[in-house]
């Protein structure tokens, strides 16, 4: 098993160190022997001292620590700071707003502000439709989270979730040329938030939703699909349904399956397992066999809420377990980097599922069943 440090631990060190031969040497053999791997290092001033910064990776926040207590433990070397380089790409934010013209006259800002904006004005309220050729609207997409689900961390609110929905934004910046702008609300009410979307919606070309809680993410997107006439995305849904049916189409090639004869067992009835059901389901035109069983969910008390998506699925979708070939799906859990990383190292990446429903945990193989759902269900295991 590889214990090769995670890149989200890569640190810079400054230190001021004497300026005679063999100092240099000293340092590096030092965080070579305490198990760090070293990056880059530059020069930051010369004179009677050297002042460097030096780049190297641990494995988690306290071996970083114990890397820095063995440079300090160096004659001759003083250790400045000690930065963590994830923190500094986050420091004043990882997205800003620039303009696409100048204003440098007078004219400039004539045409760019009043009065000449005033005519364009008119124009879109004459015609709503030039709104897409006269403002972002044609290029902008507004990113919402309330931060019930972010990532692994569960929900740690909006304040929370702020980098996370700016990470998306500079994503869809760079990979594909559109402004997104992160909005992260300050409630988890399904009609608040329904509500503040539809109201500014006009500004936007479309709407990415984002680490929005199940089942309240159903509710939302279902009905902001119904009422906006803009593009309603919701990334856990459909944007884990798109790259798993790709994947899925190509594992099938390989092993030279139809995806229409092909069975699908789903162990987790989250957004994402729910909607990549969907997807496959219209792709494969899928027989009866496929998707969530029915008698593994019908009856069950943790079903008494409303689930109304997973419980759908499953009474239109009854199906058996054979064993067969897996193909594994998931994000790395994000709480493994804050608690220190360990889970998170390589090895690690195939986890047990992380299933904190009850309904989705009696979902899962026999094998994975709670106790006490095994006991009571001693027909299921095979």
């Amino acid at each position: 098993m590889s214990n090769a440090p995670v890149a989200s631990y890569s640190l810079i060190v400054r230190i001021r160190i004497v300026n005679i031969p063999g100092m240099l040497g000293k340092v590096t053999s030092a965080i070579g022997a305490e198990g760090g791997d070293i990056g880059a290092i530059d020069i930051v001033d010369v004179g009677r001292e050297i002042t460097r910064d030096i780049s190297f990776k641990a494995s988690d926040e306290a071996h970083g620590q114990r890397i820095a207590d063995r440079i300090r433990g160096i004659e001759g070397v003083t250790v400045v700071n000690v930065s963590d380089r994830t923190f500094l790409m986050h420091l004043g934010g990882k997205i800003q707003v620039n303009g696409r013209v100048a204003v440098k006259t007078r004219d400039d800002l004539s045409m760019a502000y009043t009065p000449g904006v005033a005519r364009v004005c008119m124009a879109i309220h004459h015609d709503p439709e030039k709104a897409y050729t006269l403002t972002i609207k044609q290029n902008t997409v507004a990113v919402v989270s309330d931060g019930s689900a972010v990532l692994g961390l569960g929900d740690i609110g909006p304040n929370g979730a702020q980098p996370v929905m700016e990470g998306k934004a500079l994503i869809f910046k760079d990979f594909a040329g559109v402004d997104a702008f992160p909005l992260c609300l300050n409630t988890k009410n399904v009609d608040e938030i329904v509500m503040i979307v539809k109201a500014i919606a006009p500004v936007f070309g479309g709407i990415n939703l984002e680490d929005i809680s199940a089942p309240r993410c159903f509710e939302i997107e279902e009905r902001l699909q119904r009422d906006l006439d803009i593009p309603v995305f919701h990334d856990d849904q459909h944007g884990t349904a798109v790259v798993v049916l790709a994947a899925l189409i190509n594992a099938l090639k390989v092993v030279g399956k139809r995806l229409s004869d092909a069975r699908i067992v789903f162990t987790g009835a989250g957004a994402s397992g729910i909607a990549t059901a969907k997807l496959l389901m219209l792709e494969g035109e899928p027989r009866d066999d496929e998707g969530l069983r029915r008698r593994r969910t019908q009856g069950r008390r943790h079903l008494h809420r409303p689930l109304g998506p997973r419980r759908r699925l499953a009474q239109e979708h009854p199906g058996d377990e054979p064993r067969s070939d897996r193909l594994r799906h998931g994000e790395p859990d994000a709480r493994d980097h804050a608690r220190g990383g360990r889970a998170a190292r390589a090895g690690h990446g195939d986890r047990a599922l992380r299933l904190p429903e009850p309904d989705q945990q009696l979902l899962l193989l026999p094998r994975l069943l709670p106790r006490h759902a095994r006991r009571a269900c001693p027909e299921r295991q095979r």
